[in-house]
C-alpha cells in the first residue's frame, strides 16, 4: 500500500520527471527498510489472519456446503447447499467445496483429488470430531455416566518405557478419547474415585463415561470420529489419486480423537533418496487454519511442496504438526503452542516434528510459545538443509529443572536438530527455554546472529550408532557418522542470563569415553558471540573435548577458553548485565541500545546469510538477532 500511494504525492516545485525520480527513490529506500527488517523476528501477525475469501475463479466445479445441508441438493448454488461429506465424495482436480460457517460434526473423510476447500467470505467454519453428549444419568455421588459407542482405546508404542516413565504416565493417558464441558477439556482418570471437575474416566469394558460435573444446563462433548480428514494415495470414491495435495484456507479442525488432517505418503525407514519419496502426494497448502485438541497430532503431513502459513496448533498431545520425508516445505508465520496437554512423558514431545529424510525444510517467522511440557521445533532423523530463519521461540520447557552437566539430554529444547545434516539457525529469538538451540550427532549446524535470553546453546555429540541403539535402531544411520559429527559454526551470537538463571549459557559436551577417539572440537568456527552474565560463581560455558576433568573444562569467560584452547573463539567476550543493552526486556523489545558495547564485537557474516536474512550490501555488523 505504501508503495502503491507514492505516485499520488505532489513535490512542489519539481518536474513530473524529477517526482518521478523522487518516487523511484522513496520506493527504493522503502523496499530495502522492508528488507532491512526481514532480518529478525517480525511480531506478527502470527496465525490465522481474518479474511474474506471470494469465490475461487476456477474452471472446475464449485459445491457449496453448509452443517444443515442436504445430500438431495446438489450443492451448485449457494441457496442449494450440500453436506461436506457429499461434496468430498464427488469432487475431483480443480473443484473447490465452499463452506457456509457453523459447526460441522463430522470425519474420517477420505480424499485423493487436488481441491480448494475454504469459507464464503468472512464466515467460520468449524469442523467437529465430537458428538453432544445428553443423557446423563446421577449416580447421587458426585458422579454423573453415558454410555458411548465412540471408543477410541489404545495403548503406548512398543519403544515406551513403562518401567521408567510408568509412574509419571499412567496407561489410560495413551487413549484417545477426550472429554469436554463447556468447551474445557479434561484430562483421564484411571479409575472414578479420580474423577473430579476436571477430569473424566471411561470403564472400556461397559462402554460407560464418568464426569465430576452435573451436566444440567451444560454442552458436554465426547470424541465420535479419529480424523478430520484423509488425504489417502489409494483409490476412493471410485477415483485414482491426481497425486496433488489439497489447499485448505480459512477453516478449523477441533476435538479429534487422533488427529485432524493427515496426509499419506512414503515413509521410508533408513537413508533414502529425495527422489524416492515426497512424491505421493504434491503442494498441499494450509493457511489461516487452526488445529486444536487432538489426541495425538493435530496433522500429519507428507509430501513434497508442502506450505503451512499463518495457522494456529494448539492444545495437542504428542505432536502439534508431524512432517515426514518431504522436501521443500515452508512454515511460516503459524503459532504452535500448548503442545503435550496431557503430560504423556517418554514420548518426547514437540510442536513441530520434521522427521525421516526431509530436505531443504524452512521455518521462518514462526511464534512457538507457551511449551511448558514439550519441545519446539525439532528436525529429528535424517533431515538435510534445514533452514531456521526469523523465528520467535519463548516458553520452551522448564529454565528451572535442574541443570545436568554430565549430558545434555531429555531436555525441552525450543529448535533441535538431531542427527541430520546441515542447518542454517539465523535471525531468531529465545526467551526463557530449557534449552535455546540443541544440536545432536549432527553436522554442519551453520548458528548466526541469534539473541537467547535465558536459554543454553547445547552443541554435543556421543557415539550412538545403528550397532548400539536398541530402541531406535535405523534412525542413527541416517545422519553423519560418529566421527564426522562436526563442522558446527556459532558467530555473532547473543546470549543473556539474569541473576536467577543457574546454568552455563554455551555447552559443548561429549562423553569422556569418546575423547580419545574424538580429540578435536566439533566447532568449526566460534566468533563474534557475547556472553552477557551476571557475576557468579557458575561457568559461563563448559567445552568438550578438552584437557580437564572428565574431558571438559568449565571456563567463566571466552577469554579463558582461548587461553586453553588456542586460536578459538575468535573476538567472543563475556559482559556485565550492567551494560547498557536492550530497548525494553520488560516489554519484550530486544532491539539493542546503540550505545550497547556488545556491536564492537560483531563481525562479518557470509554473504548466504546475508541473503537469507534479507540485508542490504550497506547492512552495519551487529551481535543478536535484531539489527541496529
Amino acid at each position: 500500500m505504501k508503495i502503491s500511494l507514492l505516485s499520488s504525492i505532489k513535490f512542489p516545485g519539481i518536474t513530473k520527471a524529477s517526482a518521478i525520480r523522487k518516487g523511484i527513490l522513496m520506493t527504493l529506500l522503502y523496499i530495502a527498510l522492508a528488507l532491512r527488517a526481514m532480518a529478525q523476528p517480525s511480531g506478527g501477525p502470527y496465525g490465522p489472519v481474518p479474511q474474506n475469501y471470494p469465490v475461487p475463479k476456477i474452471n472446475g466445479t464449485i459445491y457449496y456446503v453448509s452443517p444443515d445441508g442436504s445430500t438431495s441438493n446438489t450443492g451448485r448454488s449457494l441457496d442449494n447447499p450440500t453436506t461436506l461429506e457429499k461434496a468430498i465424495a464427488r469432487v475431483v482436480t480443480g473443484d473447490a467445496i465452499i463452506m457456509r460457517g457453523g459447526i460441522y460434526r463430522t470425519g474420517n473423510l477420505l480424499l485423493n483429488q487436488g481441491i480448494t476447500i475454504q469459507p464464503f467470505g468472512n464466515e467460520k467454519p468449524v469442523i467437529k470430531g465430537t458428538y453432544i453428549a445428553d443423557e446423563w444419568k446421577s449416580l447421587g455421588n458426585g458422579l454423573w455416566k453415558t454410555e458411548w459407542k465412540h471408543l477410541f482405546p489404545a495403548k503406548p508404542a512398543e519403544w515406551w518405557s513403562r518401567d521408567r516413565f510408568g509412574k509419571e504416565t499412567p496407561l489410560h493417558r495413551f487413549n484417545d478419547d477426550m472429554v469436554f464441558i463447556d468447551g474445557k477439556f479434561l484430562q483421564s482418570a484411571g479409575y472414578e474415585a479420580e474423577v473430579g471437575e476436571d477430569t473424566f474416566y471411561i470403564d472400556y469394558d461397559a462402554g460407560m463415561v464418568y464426569i465430576g460435573t452435573d451436566p444440567t444446563g451444560r454442552l458436554v462433548e465426547i470424541t465420535a470420529f479419529n480424523i478430520a480428514i484423509l488425504r489417502t494415495t489409494g483409490e476412493c470414491h471410485g477415483k485414482t489419486s491426481d497425486k496433488t495435495g489439497p489447499v485448505i484456507r480459512g477453516i478449523t479442525f477441533t476435538q479429534y480423537a487422533y488427529r485432524a488432517i493427515d496426509i499419506e505418503g512414503t515413509d521410508p525407514e533408513g537413508l533414502s533418496h529425495e527422489s524416492q519419496h515426497g512424491k505421493q502426494v504434491v503442494g498441499t497448502v494450509l493457511e489461516n487454519c487452526e488445529i486444536s485438541f487432538c489426541s495425538r497430532v493435530g496433522a500429519y503431513l507428507k509430501g513434497d511442496n508442502l506450505v503451512l502459513r499463518n495457522c494456529k496448533v494448539s492444545d495437542t498431545s504428542t505432536e502439534g504438526i508431524y512432517i515426514i520425508a518431504s522436501n521443500d516445505a515452508l512454515l511460516e508465520r503459524n503459532i504452535f503452542t500448548r503442545n503435550n496437554i496431557e503430560r504423556i512423558t517418554g514420548y518426547y514431545p514437540a510442536a513441530v516434528k520434521i522427521f525421516n529424510q526431509s530436505y531443504r525444510v524452512t521455518c521462518r517467522d514462526n511464534l512457538v510459545i507457551d511449551l511448558p511440557w514439550s519441545n519446539g521445533i525439532w528436525y529429528d532423523v535424517g533431515n538435510v538443509d534445514g533452514v531456521f530463519v526469523n523465528n520467535w521461540i519463548q516458553d520452551v520447557g522448564n529454565v528451572k529443572r535442574a541443570f545436568d552437566s554430565s549430558r545434555p539430554w531429555p531436555s525441552d529444547n525450543g529448535f533441535f536438530f538431531e542427527i541430520s545434516k546441515g542447518v542454517i539457525c539465523t535471525g531468531n529469538l529465545f526467551v526463557n527455554c530449557d534449552q535455546g538451540i540443541f544440536i545432536l550427532n549432527a553436522s554442519d549446524a551453520h548458528i548466526y546472529n541469534n539473541t537467547l535470553i535465558n536459554s543454553i546453546v547445547s552443541i554435543s555429540r556421543n557415539g550412538r550408532s545403528p550397532e548400539n541403539d536398541r530402541t531406535f535402531g535405523w534412525h542413527s544411520g541416517t545422519g553423519p557418522d560418529v566421527d564426522k559429527r562436526d563442522g558446527h559454526i556459532f558467530v555473532n551470537n547473543l546470549l543473556f542470563a539474569d541473576a536467577g538463571f543457574n546454568r552455563p549459557l554455551f555447552y559443548v559436551w561429549q562423553p569422556e569415553n569418546l575423547c580419545a577417539q574424538l580429540n578435536k572440537s566439533p566447532l568449526k568456527s566460534m566468533d563474534g558471540n557475547a556472553f552477557v552474565h551476571p557475576a557468579s560463581a557458575k561457568p559461563v560455558i563448559l567445552f568438550s573435548p578438552a584437557d580437564g576433568e572428565k574431558c571438559m573444562i568449565a571456563v567463566p569467560s571466552p577469554e579463558e577458553l582461548r587461553e586453553r584452547i588456542r586460536s578459538f573463539s575468535g573476538s567472543c567476550r563475556i559482559f556485565g548485565t550492567d551494560i547498557p543493552l536492550f530497548k525494553s526486556r520488560l516489554l519484550g523489545n530486544y532491539r539493542l541500545l546503540p550505545s550497547s558495547p556488545v556491536q564492537s564485537i560483531a563481525v562479518e557474516v557470509p554473504e548466504s546469510i546475508k541473503k537469507l536474512l534479507g540485508l542490504s550490501k550497506k547492512y552495519v555488523k551487529y551481535t543478536g538477532a535484531f539489527p541496529l
